[in-house]
């Protein structure tokens, strides 16, 4: 496993890392997912993402009680604020991040959240009030860093230009092949700031590993196949992707690496991504996806992947 360095923390992140949205804590067993957890760890990922909205505290309860007793200085841990946690708690006002923070680091069983990141822009909220409570939860200890996630362009400039509050080290972006809007503004201005990507999606929700046949229903123990985790995948399935992903596998296997390492190390050939973060149900599939850090790949052949599904979008 390789590490970047996390913007202008002082933290360094596995190129690959374990999420947590719509698994663990809802969709998947949970021996299943204690075991996908100790696996990712086995294989030197440190870099932990999840958010108090997944499975509404689920997932960061699961997390605290699997990770109790792994030394603390051992990972890095990221969770999230902003979206409704019950009819009046949602959310990025002063009073909410306090509120919401306590009960993170309660759920996970931590005194200190090494990444604290705004889920999306709260447009209820004064900026400057959002930047002084995550100011104040960094002075106060509970926080190291914080980071945001879709957050638009202008609104960043706008934080980043604050005098006297906590700087953002961090930014969540859905990044894929299938999906490259964070190149238009959010990678440049982030550059530019010390701010690095943590990337979700990177597989498409797994459309970009091949597994789904535009001829076939998707398989039972797939997301695309699974009520609880499925919701959100049905965008990526129309049959001309599918086939041009499946158009992909033959230049993944002139490059030597299965479709979803070539898919994982393609973000990583972003030097603005610190790291990718993966679902994973099975050990397998963590094993399979830790591979791809450290992957040299010829840009001719991220190049033709691109031209290919450019024609089918």
């Amino acid at each position: 496993m390789k590490y970047r360095q996390l913007g202008s923390s002082d933290l360094r992140v596995s190129e690959i890392s374990l999420g947590s949205w719509l698994t663990y804590g809802v969709g998947v067993e949970r021996d299943a997912a204690a075991a996908c957890v100790k696996r990712a760890f086995d294989l030197g990922v440190n870099f932990i993402d999840t958010a108090n909205v997944y499975g509404r505290g689920a997932a960061e309860t699961f997390l605290g009680e699997t990770l109790a007793g792994v030394p603390r200085d051992s990972y890095v841990m990221a969770t999230k604020v902003f979206f409704p946690m019950s009819d009046t708690d949602r959310g990025l006002s002063k009073e909410q991040i306090a509120k919401q923070l306590d009960a993170s680091l309660k759920r996970l069983r931590i005194d200190t959240v090494d990444l604290y990141q705004c889920h999306r822009y709260d447009e209820a909220t004064p900026l400057d009030e959002t930047m002084g409570a995550l100011t104040e939860a960094v002075k106060s200890g509970k926080v190291r860093y914080i980071g945001f996630s879709e957050w638009p362009a202008d609104k960043v400039r706008e934080a980043v230009a604050m005098a006297g509050v906590a700087k953002f080290v961090s930014s969540q972006p859905q990044y894929s092949l299938l999906w490259r809007k964070p190149e238009e503004d959010i990678i440049p201005l982030c550059a530019e700031n010390g701010i690095s990507q943590i990337v979700w999606s990177p597989l498409a929700q797994g459309v970009l590993t091949g597994k789904y046949s535009p001829d076939a229903p998707p398989p039972a123990d797939s997301r695309a196949g699974s009520e609880a985790m499925g919701g959100f995948i049905k965008r990526l399935m129309a049959p001309e992707t599918l086939t041009a992903v499946q158009n992909l596998k033959p230049i993944a296997a002139e490059a030597g690496v299965s479709l979803t390492q070539f898919a994982l190390a393609w973000v990583l050939r972003e030097p603005n991504v610190a790291s990718a973060i993966i679902g994973a149900s099975r050990p397998q599939q963590v094993e399979e996806n830790a591979a791809a850090s450290g992957r040299a790949i010829d840009p001719a052949l991220f190049a033709r992947a691109e031209a290919a599904l450019a024609r089918a979008q």
